[in-house]
């Protein structure tokens, strides 16, 4: 496949019909949150987009972000998306080894100079000169530093090349460090989440090629399309939340009915992410509706943040002071409905009237 080809011409020779094209650009819209109307403009962009040539480092990193990226649910849009960049290098998807797999990445840089895309994941250990992380001789920090100097942007995929992840969970063996802690005179796109959701680093990628700019980014250098709402606001829980009704346990009553899990530590308030909306697994769940609450997965320093399963203080939630409301409210109101179903069952006993299952606890 020529490099020099653009998406119009790769389509054409795949034979992907313009309908099913169309399809593909309606999806991206999607997913970027982008209004129907930018559907034409998608399309035009796309037809006359080179393939880019893309660099993917992995370094300390346990091959979840990998494995998240190949069982994408939505396989017309990662199909697309990979028959239309050039993955010149990445160690644990080549087929080359040893001396030639590191040959390849030279060329690419060389044959694309500016121009290439650095896909990065894992943390970068930098204590000791890097020594706990190498590959072909050279630590990661290395790598990083000579890739890095001719990329035109770089994605760092999941929370550990985004923010330092587990590896940089206390006490930080080998100083764990995120992409941008080392890189400071590039661009980059942080798509967080261990792993992240598959579909989001797919749709950074359409982004890239469809206007050869990053997306908007919040403060932690997230794409806003994907990380501008909370778990929480999304949740079809949080109905459940407004109305004071929580779980106390993962087996009781509450639990059974589906209601809130911020009693057993969801993290769903202060975490960013499309998990609830996304979901995971060909789009049929996400760990809020498996009945488990969210460990905050996609935020930096979340292994070290607090115990999983502790409920969220009000104090320590900081998102404009609306989501702190939120949880003062949402727990006054729980501690509100508790009394009053206290006091409705004591009335029923005194007045010997029979007790219905929802006075049970």
């Amino acid at each position: 496949m020529a490099k020099n080809e653009t998406l119009g011409e790769v389509m054409r020779r795949q034979g992907i019909s313009r309908r099913g094209f169309l399809k593909f650009c309606t999806a991206t819209a999607s997913m970027m949150a982008m209004p129907p109307g930018m559907v034409p403009a998608i399309a035009a962009a796309l037809e006359k987009a080179r393939r880019p040539s893309v660099i993917w480092l992995s370094f300390q990193e346990c091959t979840g972000c990998t494995e998240s990226l190949t069982r994408s649910h939505s396989p017309t849009v990662e199909n697309l998306i990979f028959n239309a960049i050039s993955l010149d290098y990445h160690h644990t998807l080549q087929a080359a080894s040893g001396t030639a797999a590191e040959e390849a990445r030279e060329h690419a840089m060389k044959e694309n100079d500016g121009k290439y895309l650095l896909v990065v994941d894992g943390s970068i250990p930098t204590r000791d000169g890097g020594v706990y992380s190498t590959i072909a001789g050279m630590t990661n920090l290395q790598i990083l530093e000579e890739t890095a100097k001719g990329a035109a942007a770089i994605i760092a995929v999941g929370t550990c090349a985004a923010f330092g992840g587990i590896p940089k969970a206390k006490p930080n063996p080998t100083g764990a460090v995120a992409v941008s802690d080392i890189i400071t005179d590039k661009p980059i796109i942080n798509v967080s989440g261990c792993p992240p959701i598959p579909t989001v680093i797919t749709g950074v990628l359409a982004n890239f090629l469809t206007f050869g700019t990053i997306p908007d980014l919040d403060k932690y250098g997230r794409p806003l399309a994907f990380f501008g709402d909370t778990i929480h606001d999304r949740c079809y829980r949080r109905r459940f939340y407004d109305q004071g009704l929580f779980a106390e346990t993962f087996d009781d009553e509450g639990a059974r009915k589906g209601w809130c899990l911020y009693k057993l530590g969801c993290k769903g308030p202060t975490t960013y992410n499309a998990c609830a909306t996304t979901k995971w697994n060909q789009g049929t769940s996400f760990p809020i509706q498996s009945g488990h609450g969210c460990f905050g997965c996609s935020e930096p320093d979340f292994w070290d943040a607090g115990g999983f399963y502790k409920p969220l203080p009000a104090a320590t939630i900081d998102v404009g002071g609306a989501a702190g409301v939120a949880i003062a409210a949402g727990a006054a109101a729980g501690a509100a409905f508790g009394l009053y179903e206290r006091n409705r069952r004591k009335k029923a006993q005194s007045s010997h009237e029979p007790l219905t299952v929802d006075d049970l606890d």
